[in-house]
């Protein structure tokens, strides 16, 4: 394979070859014109004729136009070729002109015209060179046709060589030409990769953020809301008022921090100094302290640590899920499991509160709550996803299935609520 040095050099050669090929057919030419003089060769102005109509129609390459018209090419070709034979009978010192038709030949006629041209010219140089051979005797014959074939040999064969290494050179070039357009293309392409991975990025950010913001801020505000309405009630009761307006403090304190690690994406606070289970109990312990509902929290087989995405997905299902209770559910008791198993880490929330039917979504889920004589204020008729944001249940599924897990919702009306959500147990350090 040549090399781009080379390749660069060859076609510099091609483009420069007509004013080059001409400078030195013409030097050639006159230095001839000198033999041509001479009265052993016949009449001098009929070869100083033939010297100058060689040099008129040798005019006729350096036009680039007709280079490009093949059959003007192959009439000047076949002209140059006939006067430099009737040259050659004449004198035969111009067998060294007959070179510059191999030179022609090649570079003006498409393949495979070259070789009868320069079948020719060979014949015609062979002449020349036989010019001191006694063409009657049989030996003499015996060695024009000798040198006639030896020449034809060379010359056809090298020009078979040369029309091999000018098609390679053509196959590397339109190779390099599409490997410089597939290199175009894939730069584009990975320009293009790198802005939709940028907008992917943001568009994940942007649905972090807001998880986050709904699993902590909306829940944590909805909480001060509610203790600052109750502290309101209690104007009268300087003890009451005191204990509420110090729970919404609280309130503002912690989701102040959860907001601050949402925006460094850290780690929720209950679990940057407890294992998973102990900070779901801290939770719900909270939860039940602001809202007044006994919750019992369990842990089932041996605790081990999982992944973090894992943990914080589990703990985000506890907080929604305790949330909607509170907005929805009406109940009294509530019961948090989280197990460990094998292959699995499971989070089980279970209410007795009135419950809602999965299946009907929205207000046919309403219209069944109201038939069945269940339906309140806060009753089960308003989905649990239903808590304005556009989140909910939504969001704590998306979280689930983002680390592998599933999510699971089994309830009636009036007749609780279970979600049960499993993460696959991958340890911390094989997730590292």
């Amino acid at each position: 394979m040549s090399s781009p040095t080379q390749r660069s050099l060859l076609d510099a050669w091609r483009k420069e070859w007509p004013v080059r090929g001409s400078i030195v057919s013409y030097a050639v030419l006159a230095a001839l014109t000198v033999s041509a003089t001479s009265a052993q060769w016949g009449s001098v102005r009929v070869n100083l004729a033939l010297c100058a109509l060689a040099a008129a129609w040798m005019l006729l390459p350096l036009h680039p136009g007709l280079r490009k018209r093949t059959p003007v090419m192959a009439v000047f070709v076949t002209g140059i070729i006939v006067i430099t034979a009737v040259l050659v009978i004449r004198d035969p010192w111009f067998g060294f002109f007959a070179v510059i038709g191999y030179g022609y030949s090649f570079r003006l006629l498409p393949w495979p015209w070259p070789l009868p041209a320069v079948a020719a010219t060979a014949v015609l140089a062979a002449t020349a060179q036989a010019q001191g051979v006694n063409k009657d005797t049989l030996p003499g014959l015996a060695a024009y046709g000798g040198m006639i074939a030896l020449n034809l040999l060379l010359l056809c064969g090298l020009f078979w060589l040369l029309h091999g290494i000018e098609k390679q050179h053509g196959e590397l070039s339109e190779a390099n030409r599409r490997l410089e357009a597939t290199l175009a293309e894939n730069e584009g392409l990975h320009r293009q990769l790198l802005v939709q991975a940028r907008e992917a990025g943001i568009l994940d950010e942007r649905h972090r953020m807001a998880q986050e913001i709904h699993d902590t801020l909306a829940q944590g505000l909805a909480g001060i809301i509610t203790q600052l309405q109750a502290a309101e009630q209690a104007v009268g009761d300087p003890v009451s008022w005191r204990r509420h307006f110090a729970v919404a403090a609280g309130l503002a304190r912690e989701n102040l921090a959860e907001a601050r690690r949402s925006v460094h994406a850290l780690r929720p606070e209950p679990l940057e100094t407890a294992r998973l289970s102990e900070a779901l109990a801290g939770v719900a312990g909270r939860w039940s302290a602001l809202n007044g509902i006994p919750v019992q929290v369990r842990t089932t087989g041996t605790e081990r640590p999982i992944q973090p995405q894992a943990e914080i997905a589990l703990l985000r299902a506890a907080q929604e899920a305790l949330a909607n209770v509170t907005k929805h559910a009406q109940a009294t008791r509530v019961g948090l499991t989280v197990s460990y198993m094998d292959n699995e880490v499971a989070l089980d929330v279970r209410d007795d509160g009135v419950g809602f039917d999965p299946a009907l979504p929205g207000d046919r889920a309403q219209a069944s709550a109201e038939l069945n004589g269940t339906s309140g204020g806060n009753g089960p008729g308003r989905r649990p996803d239903g808590d304005g944001c556009g989140f909910g249940l939504t969001a704590m599924r998306q979280r689930i299935e983002d680390v592998s897990g599933t999510l699971h919702i089994e309830s009636e009306p009036g007749g609780g609520t279970a979600i049960s959500a499993c993460v696959p147990a991958v340890s911390a350090q094989a997730g590292t």
